[in-house]
């Protein structure tokens, strides 16, 4: 873990970035939006943000939210309206502000992925989704990623297991509606290739978790707010004859003594 917080991820946002202008990056971007508009489409809010790897791979474009922002990891000329420069793991939002968060492989390009979904959960209201695509390491991608030598593109990430997602985010009080995995075509760069089989319709294969990456929608739970707790009545207290003295505390001995003495004790 400690190598892995050591990592430049700076870089590797850069060379991850530029690898979506490759035909297999433009081919997984494709079936990513088209994953995120069906998803989202059911989804009713007014605030939608993205955390991912660039402002230039918008996803969800076709949701009924109104306003929409999006997160980058540095600062560059001609940055558009709606774009806030900051880090995943330290948003500058208000808690409870976002109707919907969308993490566009934030937490395979950090040093602290469970800290990013802590920052998405806290800007996001109670009964808010968030939507996490990652790379899927139980995959032909997840076997590339192994033997690669190349820490460029995809292969500098971090694969997280879809069941470990899951079980940080029950651990911040969400409830998983679906999880599922997508994009079957395998890791290579040949044109032709890529738009046979990523438009190849395998019976079957599509129920299998073997994708390139995974799609976790998430729902915040939502809590009662707790109630003021009424103010307790002051009741009328009736004095009651006792025995002997009636004391409290450390002066308590001292009454024992005098009582038995036989000197008057006037409380």
């Amino acid at each position: 873990m400690g190598e892995l917080r050591g990592l430049d991820y700076s870089q590797r946002h850069a060379t991850f970035e530029r690898w979506f202008d490759t035909p297999l990056g433009q081919a997984l971007l494709k079936d990513q939006r088209h994953c995120a508009d069906e998803r989202v489409a059911r989804l009713k809010g007014a605030r939608q943000l993205q955390i991912g790897i660039s402002h230039r791979l918008p996803l969800a474009t076709r949701g009924d939210f109104s306003q929409r922002i999006m997160t980058t990891a540095s600062w560059s000329a001609g940055l558009p309206s709606g774009v806030v420069v900051c880090d995943s793991d330290e948003l500058p939002f208000p808690s409870d502000s976002m109707d919907l968060v969308i993490l566009h492989h934030s937490a395979d390009f950090t040093a602290y992925p469970h800290q990013v979904l802590r920052e998405s959960s806290r800007v996001l209201r109670s009964g808010g989704h968030m939507l996490i695509l990652g790379f899927n390491p139980a995959s032909l991608w997840g076997l590339r990623k192994l033997v690669s030598r190349h820490q460029e593109g995809p292969w500098g990430g971090r694969f997280l297991m879809p069941s470990r997602v899951e079980d940080w985010l029950s651990l911040l009080d969400f409830e998983t509606e679906s999880m599922d995995s997508h994009f079957f075509c395998p890791p290579i760069q040949s044109p032709a290739l890529i738009d046979k089989l990523s438009n190849k319709e395998i019976p079957g294969l599509r129920f299998l978790p073997l994708g390139a990456y995974y799609c976790i929608v998430a729902k915040k739970r939502v809590f009662a707010p707790i109630g003021k707790i009424p103010a307790r009545r002051r009741l009328n207290v009736v004095p009651l004859r006792t025995p002997g003295p009636v004391a409290l505390g450390r002066d308590f001995a001292q009454v024992i003594k005098k009582a038995r003495s036989g000197n008057r004790y006037d409380q």
